[in-house]
């Protein structure tokens, strides 16, 4: 059974390095669906070492947010909840399930402990993010089956010089 507990700095190298995991099956779909400049601009050192900062960047600078998803003794997932009273919305930053325990509700468990933090702040809306690339299929997947409906954004990229 999961539980959805409070985020400590005790499980930082164990939640990055599920991160690493979770975002594994991804990046080389990403890597094929844009641009060469652009996943370059992005990721010059590689997508491990960019993912790794960013999601230390988070743990490190509002653990807070974070909460972790355990079965047992053992790290399943985690998630970060961020508060934009500016806009009446909460949002779900963060989501990463290890890839053994994905489509096992784990995603919807850590999911559901972000609306409760939303609601709990008082916030009307929850917002997610995800790529439109074929890497985060499952992904879009997983927030349409939660009931989060699509905004239209388009971006794009041009690159200078040469």
């Amino acid at each position: 059974m999961v539980r959805i507990v409070d985020y400590s700095p005790k499980y930082r190298e164990e939640v990055l390095a599920l991160s690493l995991r979770a975002w594994a099956p991804v990046f080389p779909l990403v890597r094929d669906a844009v641009p060469g400049f652009v996943y370059e601009a992005f990721y010059p050192s590689g997508w491990e070492e960019r993912q790794y900062r960013d999601m230390a960047a988070v743990l490190d600078g509002e653990p807070e947010n974070v909460a972790i998803a355990v079965e047992g003794n053992q790290l399943v997932g985690w998630v970060c909840t961020r508060i934009h009273p500016e806009d009446n919305m909460s949002e779900v930053y963060v989501l990463a399930v290890d890839p053994v325990h994905q489509r096992k509700g784990v995603g919807q468990a850590l999911m559901n402990h972000s609306f409760d933090a939303g609601r709990l702040a008082g916030m009307s809306m929850v917002l997610v993010e995800t790529g439109d690339d074929p890497g985060h299929a499952p992904a879009r997947r997983a927030y349409e089956a939660a009931g989060f409906e699509r905004w239209p954004v388009a971006r794009y990229f041009k690159k200078l010089g040469d």
